[in-house]
């Protein structure tokens, strides 16, 4: 018993570390009904469920109309330590997390950009995630200890761009938005997976994103996985906290990048 819930504190200290800052409030659920109101009950369901479908896709469309889309796949290559990472971005399975970080990428948003916090083998602990892109450390001068709070500024708006968490259950046709899934994902935390770190609020990822270490299956449906490294992992194993991004540049399907309408 001691080692199970010693496995539990250590889980929840590393999923804390993917955690920017930021809170959720509880939801609580009752329902109670008769036999005698079920027909009535029922058709009201129905109803309720209906309305909740076009209430969601409607949010759905909202937030993600002004974001751009990534149709297909797409390859980065982001240098580390003047080494190569190869990373294959699944645009088929997460439209608008892939499209968003391939939209950064060409930007030249993580260029210069610091690995701020590192969980294994550099940092003598057991594989976890290495965990970058806060554009505030751009700044060598910004201090270390307040990482992971940055957001991308959009030039256009002056306004930080956030993206909804976007995950795909197994076999599903569409991702799910906003919200996390219990059943498994297309995109699972196997080793080299490429996902995005966010606060306790679904929607709050930006452009901090983390290299998974190890396969990590107990994030998966919480945190939207969006590609694989194909090549250069054993650059991703050697990453320590405070390396630098040297470049990211997509090599290839940057024709599957779409941008917004106008």
């Amino acid at each position: 018993m001691r080692l199970e819930i010693t496995k539990f504190l250590v889980a929840l200290v590393m999923v804390g570390a993917l955690m920017l800052n930021g809170c959720s409030a509880p939801q609580t659920n009752s329902n109670t009904s008769t036999a005698a109101e079920n027909t009535t009950q029922n058709t009201t369901d129905s109803t309720a469920t209906e309305a909740t479908t076009v209430s969601e896709n409607k949010k759905e469309s909202e937030m993600t109309k002004n974001l751009p889309r990534l149709e297909g796949k797409a390859t980065v290559v982001m240098t580390v330590n003047d080494s190569p990472i190869t990373i294959e971005v699944d645009g088929t399975n997460a439209p608008i997390t892939a499209g968003n970080f391939v939209d950064l990428v060409q930007k030249g948003v993580y260029d210069g950009l610091a690995f701020h916090r590192v969980i294994g083998p550099t940092t003598k602990q057991d594989p976890f995630v290495a965990q970058g892109g806060d554009p505030q450390s751009k700044d060598p001068k910004f201090p270390a200890n307040r990482l992971g709070s940055g957001s991308f500024i959009d030039p256009k708006t002056g306004n930080a761009r956030y993206i909804p968490l976007e995950i795909t259950p197994k076999g599903a046709k569409e991702p799910t938005y906003s919200k996390t899934i219990s059943g498994a994902p297309e995109l699972s935390h196997t080793v080299g997976a490429v996902a995005m770190a966010r606060s306790q609020m679904p929607d709050s990822a930006s452009s901090q994103f983390y290299f998974a270490l190890a396969d990590l299956a107990f994030l998966d449906g919480n945190y939207a996985v969006f590609g694989y490294v194909t090549e250069g992992m054993d650059v991703v194993n050697k990453i320590d906290q405070g390396d630098r991004i040297g470049s990211a540049k997509v090599t290839k399907g940057a024709e599957n990048l779409k941008q917004p309408k106008e």
